[in-house]
């Protein structure tokens, strides 16, 4: 064992916070895995109050291939940053700590960047219900390998490959490449994946799923507040940024459009669902309009981020804690 985890081809990484009900399955699914070349897991404990570094210290203690980096709460972004800092793998997987993978996760994915020489390989999920134990796949999917122009319209689109940090494996050149970090803030691999996968040459998709998303009360999407949908707005609005500044927004336009139109689809039902769970419409228009505004504004042909700045700081009014990106 120890002669294989000196020079591992593959880093998992995994933030951990406050998941002590899942994080012990997201371990056993990566210490059960197919794979026959060396990985490493690098568990994250971000400050977590609840019994989860016990649960990490349990596998580590077990298995020479898991690592445990134990720090203050600092959020998601800086647990990934500082997992990404004390990988030694060529290629990187990020999962998180509430979730797990299918036991040949890292086998297929792994194969299909050596395979096709890719810098990124990319597969397919299901949403678990925790609550009923009911398995959804997700339903629009494509297969092949794609090069850089194809796989970023793609990506941005954020339909048949979708912004998300997990379900994928890169280069880890990738990130040394594009400079890359983290922000700190909700929606923070749509904000910065397509940086990455614009320096990747090669681009392999798996038409099979292999993650396992847990929807429970406390995931992200389960715990949707105004501060969230003011992070999905300000993450489409650093794409368009980022297509700025390096000279290929119009290159992209169209697939970046079709971002904008399916991110305020989305805001447009977080919000009814915000002010139904509050039982209080007042303000529901006014937040509906600003949506829509700040969307408007990240399409437009003169962009500005001082504008989508000023938009931003009141998308959402009554229910809302966020002072958007007036900060």
């Amino acid at each position: 064992m120890s002669d294989l985890i000196e020079n591992p081809q593959i880093s998992v990484i995994i933030p951990v916070y406050n998941v002590e009900k899942y994080v012990g399955q997201c371990m056993n699914s990566l210490t059960h895995q197919t794979i026959h070349v060396p990985y490493e897991i690098i568990a994250v404990n971000d400050g977590s109050s609840d019994h989860s570094l016990e649960v990490l210290q349990k596998y580590a203690a077990a298995d020479s291939r898991v690592h445990i980096i134990d720090q203050p709460n600092a959020g998601v972004s800086a647990a990934r940053t500082a997992g990404m800092d004390a990988a030694r793998g060529e290629y990187l997987c990020f999962i998180d700590g509430d979730d797990y993978v299918a036991s040949n996760y890292l086998e297929l994915l792994y194969r299909a960047c050596t395979l096709n020489d890719a810098d990124i390989s990319c597969c397919y999920y299901y949403w678990h219900m925790v609550s009923n134990d009911i398995l959804f796949e997700y339903p629009f999917r494509c297969r092949g390998v794609y090069d850089t122009e194809q796989a970023l319209n793609i990506l941005l689109r954020d339909v048949l490959i979708q912004s998300f940090l997990w379900c994928k494996m890169y280069r880890r050149e990738l990130f040394e490449k594009s400079g890359v970090r983290f922000p700190h803030m909700c929606f923070e691999d749509l904000a910065i994946l397509h940086e990455i996968f614009a320096k990747a040459k090669r681009v392999a998709v798996i038409d099979e799923p292999l993650y396992y998303y847990n929807m429970h009360s406390d995931s992200t999407l389960g715990t949707i507040n105004s501060s969230k949908v003011n992070d999905y707005i300000r993450a489409i609005a650093m794409v368009r940024m980022a297509l700025e500044k390096s000279g290929e927004y119009s290159r992209f336009r169209d697939s970046y459009h079709a971002l904008a139109k399916k991110t305020r689809s989305n805001c447009f039902y977080f919000v009814l669902k915000l002010h139904s769970s509050h039982k209080d419409p007042r303000g529901l228009v006014s937040d509906l309009q600003h949506v829509k505004q700040a969307i408007a504004y990240c399409c437009a042909d003169h962009f500005s981020s001082a504008t989508v700045r000023e938009s931003l700081s009141n998308i959402i009014g009554r229910h809302g804690r966020s002072k958007g990106l007036a900060h």
